[in-house]
């Protein structure tokens, strides 16, 4: 593959697209429904704030913009010398290169992660077309169409389910989501009505894989290991495999004071056993990461021994073989903890995602992308899997998959300490548009 440097933009060109991007995190991060944190859940009034927002940035770049059915805001630039263009909304002709990334949040969330990598990928159009920005058409003379999605629903926040907005247009929404509930009760059936969306023609969001040339992603890394490293970026070798687990302990709840300590059956002590069980097994074990993110006593009284816990596990791994053989061998372990201890225990899995695998052309084309940008580097760029889940899991299942991260000072994310430097955007931002370039100037496939 060409080493060779093929966008034409100054240095003035890409540190002006990092300090738009760096502003456009901040106007965004004032779209929130709580005051003083930052708050974008699916299908809320700040998911439809968001996307008239991007729908308007991707129209200045002369994108075509729709929302499709699923709540998912996307512009699309047809390739030069293109003939006939579907008008219609979602209507296209020929195969897209989708760039993108995601706009809702967890609760009190940092402004970068996901919204950086839609605001980046506005930017990449920006470069690409000049110095005719004003043109319907490329001016870079690229073979494929590209899109922006900007997903509505990565994190899941509202009703417990991550990758809803992909999932639709990966073609794998099951009907079993629309009886999920957020908080006040409110069916995920029920939010698309009031969204404004149709339910019946949630199918009209899947996108067909002769429609996608790639999936691209930039995102921040929601780790510390480029920064440890002194690196600004790197190519992404994969995406973490996942399951989510719901776990309840039983015990019997009894008078604090007048129990002793044979008596007693705490369901607190035999789930807090189980939750360092989960940091000691998972610690020995190489990429495989144990979560315990919530944990809830009842009947919650200060002079009642606990009957009942409930609590979270999020597993990660690089493997799905080795994530399930861990998880083997957590649900021994709780079977030994709760016989000891006079305890039943179950559980119920909420969510499950194989791992992802970028594929080797595009990790090859961000890799030339990153060299070009920093042609100082002695050394290979670097390349780490996601421990963090992405859009890209869900697209996985039409598309190959590539993404690129930047450096996350102190790998703070999902707080509103998370950051990225404008200087680290400005590397990212010339190091997709090169990729994409080089994408472009590959054989055809």
């Amino acid at each position: 593959m060409s080493r060779a440097p093929l966008l034409h933009a100054s240095p003035d060109q890409i540190a002006a697209a990092a300090r738009r991007v760096m502003a456009r995190c901040d106007e965004l991060a004032r779209v929130t429904a709580t005051s003083g944190r930052i708050e974008r859940v699916y299908l809320s009034p700040e998911h439809a704030r968001v996307n008239r927002l991007a729908a308007e940035w991707m129209r200045e770049l002369g994108m075509r913009t729709w929302q499709d059915a699923a709540g998912n805001q996307v512009g699309r630039l047809e390739p030069a010398g293109s003939s006939r263009i579907d008008q219609r909304a979602g209507g296209h002709r020929g195969p897209a290169l989708l760039l993108g990334s995601h706009l809702d949040t967890v609760l009190d969330a940092g402004r970068y992660d996901g919204i950086v990598g839609v605001l980046m990928a506005l930017e990449i159009v920006r470069l690409l077309r000049m110095p005719d920005a004003a043109s319907e058409r490329w001016t870079s003379g690229l073979p494929f169409a590209i899109e922006i999605v900007a997903f509505s629903d990565e994190e899941g926040t509202r009703f417990g389910k991550a990758l809803l907005g992909s999932s639709a247009v990966a073609g794998t929404w099951e009907p079993a989501w629309w009886d999920l509930t957020d908080a006040d009760g409110t069916t995920l059936h029920r939010a698309f009505l009031e969204f404004g969306l149709d339910p019946g023609r949630i199918g009209e969001a899947a996108r067909r894989p002769d429609e996608i040339v790639a999936y691209l992603e930039a995102h921040i890394e929601q780790g510390p290991e480029l920064d440890r490293a002194a690196e600004p970026l790197a190519v992404v070798s994969s995406i973490a495999s996942a399951r989510r687990f719901q776990l309840v302990v039983e015990g019997e709840a009894r008078h604090a004071g007048g129990t002793p300590y044979d008596m007693r059956r705490d369901a607190l002590l035999g789930a807090s056993e189980a939750a360092l069980a989960v940091e000691r097994i998972c610690a020995a074990e190489h990429h495989i990461i144990g979560t315990v993110g919530r944990f809830e006593a009842f009947p919650g009284a200060v002079n009642v021994i606990p009957g009942e816990v409930r609590f979270s596990l999020d597993l990660r791994g690089e493997f799905d073989g080795e994530r399930d053989r861990v998880w083997g061998s957590l649900s021994q372990e709780l079977d030994a903890i709760m016989g000891r201890r006079g305890l039943r225990w179950r559980s119920r899995e909420v969510h499950a995602a194989p791992a992802v695998f970028c594929a080797p052309l595009l990790q090859d084309v961000l890799r030339a992308g990153i060299t070009q940008t920093l042609p100082s580097r002695r050394e290979e760029p670097p390349v780490i899997f996601s421990r963090a889940g992405h859009d890209g899991m869900a697209l996985g299942a039409i598309a190959d998959v590539g993404m690129l991260f930047l450096r996350n000072p102190d790998g703070v994310s999902h707080h509103p300490d998370e950051a990225v430097s404008a200087g680290d955007v400005a590397h990212g931002i010339r190091a997709l548009a090169e990729s994409v370039l080089h994408l472009a100037a590959e054989p055809a496939r």
